[in-house]
């Protein structure tokens, strides 16, 4: 049972929606539980074209608007918010290098994404977290290319990732290099603090790169502006993780509304009861108004509008909805919604996580108010 209507075009989402059903829920307790990356899923929305919606064409690419790749994480995201922050990574990998990427970069690794390639963006380290401004991972022109040496921490994805988008320091600035993963002189490992509590995809890996040899082009976009391309790329993808926590919402919503429809308690139904009804009526007006602002998020973002301050403003209300919808379905489960055996903790795990990974509901909200203060600076001059 489900209470949402597709905002796309239902003959597009209604098969993923489908997938998520049959494939991916089956699927989701066990890569939890165990933490593993899902490469066969990955395999599979890959062959569907879903990796790689949002490519050009020629690149391999589908050419569809945000609206239908935000329809695919959402969907998605309601089996699997660990499949989706894969599938959010690849995403990154690949937008970086055809916003800026030179033209032979894109022809030789844009391509390969429609085939599974499984992919990382490497931006964090141990020592300077979010702050990106300045980096320990150095980065030198060779006679033919770069070389790169240092460590980046925490990475997402990285225990499988056969490919890396690394953000490193160049004499000018923070800067930007694609890095194959069986290139001479890159290894991770797994540090003490590699697991996650939620969105559990594999473990968090750290990528040492020793003299680590990439040729000229592997430079995205102009050298010292690594920082503003990061930007960019984290303003497009947070629009698609606002979609997986809302798929998080919606699957958190279903299931205990299932629960209650179904469970007796005095006599009547667990939803004959008007307080619990209440959750329900006030949680689903949420997530109906999350999802709206988070489709015109993706509208903008095909538009060229401020996508900083609406990517951020989808990602900040679906990510607080998300935990807060969840909590309340482990609250109305009552024991059943603690047990191992059912997915409600894995809801509120992820759910949680979600409002600190990929820009914490604090940095969104620095976003927006710099937003709102850049738009109002003309009007005071």
């Amino acid at each position: 049972m489900t209470f949402w209507r597709h905002l796309v075009d239902p003959s597009f989402a209604q098969p993923v929606r489908d997938f998520t059903e049959n494939t991916v829920v089956p699927a989701a307790h066990d890569l939890d539980e165990k933490d593993l990356y899902p490469v066969d899923l990955v395999s599979q929305t890959a062959a569907r074209g879903w990796n790689t919606l949002a490519l050009p064409e020629r690149y391999g690419g589908g050419g569809a608007p945000m609206e239908h790749v935000l329809a695919t994480f959402e969907e998605l995201g309601v089996g699997s918010a660990a499949l989706g922050i894969s599938l959010i990574t690849i995403f990154q990998s690949q937008k970086i290098i055809e916003l800026y990427g030179q033209e032979s970069l894109k022809q030789r690794w844009l391509p390969r994404y429609a085939d599974g390639l499984r992919a990382s963006y490497a931006l964090t380290e141990s020592g300077h977290g979010s702050d990106i401004r300045s980096l320990d991972t150095k980065a030198n022109r060779s006679n033919d290319g770069w070389v790169i040496n240092g460590e980046k921490a925490f990475i997402t994805s990285g225990s499988a990732a056969q490919f890396f988008v690394v953000l490193a320091e160049t004499p000018v600035g923070v800067s930007t290099l694609a890095v194959p993963r069986d290139a001479p002189g890159v290894s991770t490992y797994e540090g003490p603090d590699a697991e996650t509590f939620g969105l559990r995809n594999g473990p968090h890996v750290n990528l040492v790169l020793q003299d680590v040899t990439v040729p000229a082009d592997a430079l995205i976009g102009e050298e010292g502006r690594g920082l503003k391309q990061a930007m960019v790329t984290l303003a497009n993808s947070r629009t698609l993780a606002a979609g997986i926590s809302l798929g998080i919402a919606r699957a958190a919503f279903d299931g205990a509304f299932d629960y209650a429809a179904g469970r007796a308690a005095f006599g009547n139904k667990v939803i004959d009861f008007q307080g619990i009804q209440w959750y329900f009526a006030q949680h689903a007006a949420e997530i109906d108004a999350a999802r709206l602002v988070t489709y015109q998020a993706a509208r903008d973002l095909d538009a060229g509008l401020d996508i900083a301050r609406s990517s951020s403003a989808a990602k900040l209300l679906a990510g607080g909805l998300a935990t807060a919808v969840a909590s309340m379905a482990v609250q109305v489960c009552g024991a059943r919604g603690t047990m191992q055996t059912e997915p409600f903790g894995r809801y509120l795990r992820d759910a949680k996580a979600y409002e600190v990974a990929g820009g914490s509901s604090e940095v969104l909200k620095n976003t927006i108010a710099k937003s709102l203060i850049r738009t109002a600076a003309p009007q005071d001059a």
